[in-house]
């Protein structure tokens, strides 16, 4: 996801219902809720239960699922997968963000397009072990491994953003240690706290619990929602 072809607007509906919600439209079940006081990268968050606008998301987890049941010992890459794994379980959290960073970074970066001829594809892990993926790959499979070792799926979050240096769409893994956020990042080599990244400002984040729309801590408005490069983020849904 981080090239410079921007995020993919479906955007444009997920803004408008979330600034629907957010004037009070909407009837508060179920529905974007209160504002969460913590906050990532500098943004105030609203919070959704519900994720029937994700399906891209959904159907990655279902596939996942799917694969783990039915492949082979060797088939799908599951015996990579399980040692990789294995490698993570006993070690303390912040060596096992580390050493899956590290371990997943490896892989090649390659475009949707050009895996799967297709602008915009959430590959589960055992397809990005085989084929390589862009940013949200890398995220989803680092996700995806501290899940299988025991990470609470409370303390992930996949985040789609905006690179204000490179002006692209991008996402990362944030994992939550302790109340703080840290970021697992295909683009920087090492694990570091969210507060020590000061261009990366995220449109929404997401695991299997819900998903949260950020907004710019101390306004009304919603990130992503503006014009100029900070309003290319569509590829989201």
């Amino acid at each position: 996801m981080a090239t410079a072809s921007p995020l993919r607007v479906a955007g444009a509906a997920l803004f408008a219902f979330a600034l629907l919600l957010w004037s009070g439209a909407a009837a508060a079940a179920d529905q974007l809720a209160a504002i969460n006081p913590a906050q990532l990268f500098g943004t105030a968050e609203l919070h959704s239960s519900n994720l029937k606008m994700f399906p891209k998301w959904r159907g990655m987890l279902r596939l996942f699922e799917n694969e783990l049941k039915t492949c082979g010992p060797d088939q799908c890459r599951k015996t990579e997968w399980q040692a990789i794994v294995d490698r993570l379980r006993g070690k303390d959290i912040m060596t096992q963000l580390r050493e899956i960073n590290t371990e997943m970074n490896k892989r090649p970066y390659i475009t949707d397009q050009v895996n799967w001829n297709l602008p915009d594809y959430w590959a589960t892990p055992l397809q990005f072990l085989q084929k390589g993926g862009d940013c949200e790959d890398f995220a989803i499979a680092k996700y995806m491994a501290l899940r299988a070792v025991g990470v609470p799926i409370e303390d992930m979050r996949i985040v789609v953003l905006n690179d204000l240096n490179l002006g692209i769409a991008h996402a990362v893994l944030a994992v939550y240690v302790n109340a703080n956020p840290y970021i697992l990042d295909n683009q920087i080599s090492k694990v570091v706290p969210a507060s020590t990244i000061r261009h990366y400002q995220p449109v929404y984040s997401i695991n299997e619990n819900g998903w949260w729309l950020h907004r710019n801590s101390g306004s009304n408005q919603f990130v992503g929602n503006n014009t100029g490069r900070e309003g290319k983020t569509e590829k989201i849904l």
